[in-house]
């Protein structure tokens, strides 16, 4: 059997201003974006020059969802972005005015930091050391 993680849905509060700020601040491309319904697109991004996983931007529908929008995981990092250049990605991340949370630092697995999404979403940016 072969399978993989391809989707990872993403509660947003509004399917434009997510997809400005992935596309815009974080240079992740548009996959798709397809209207379902009068209030429901299908809207996918994802990291350039991958076909890994991606997110499935999720219109919030109800007040309980909503709730969910920024801590999908109680306050722990959520996501893990590898990079091949560490320093080409903080520093525009920096430039784009993401908020950093943690300063980069060299740990065993790696140079890492942490920063948050436009809703609060904490990220790790990481360089593997294995790459």
């Amino acid at each position: 059997m072969k399978q993989k993680l391809a989707l990872v849905a993403i509660v947003v509060d509004d399917y434009d201003s997510a997809i400005d700020f992935y596309t815009n601040k974080m240079n992740f491309e548009l996959v798709e974006d397809t209207v379902m319904s009068p209030t429901k697109r299908w809207v996918v991004v994802g990291p350039r020059g991958t076909d890994g996983c991606r997110f499935l931007l999720a219109r919030a529908a109800n007040a309980e969802q909503e709730s969910r929008i920024g801590n999908q995981t109680g306050g722990r990092v959520f996501l893990f972005l590898h990079t091949d250049d560490f320093a080409r990605d903080f520093a525009q991340y920096a430039v784009n005015g993401l908020r950093i949370i943690r300063e980069p630092s060299i740990e065993p697995y790696g140079k890492v930091a942490v920063f948050e999404d436009i809703y609060g979403n904490l990220w790790d940016l990481i360089e593997p050391l294995n790459l």
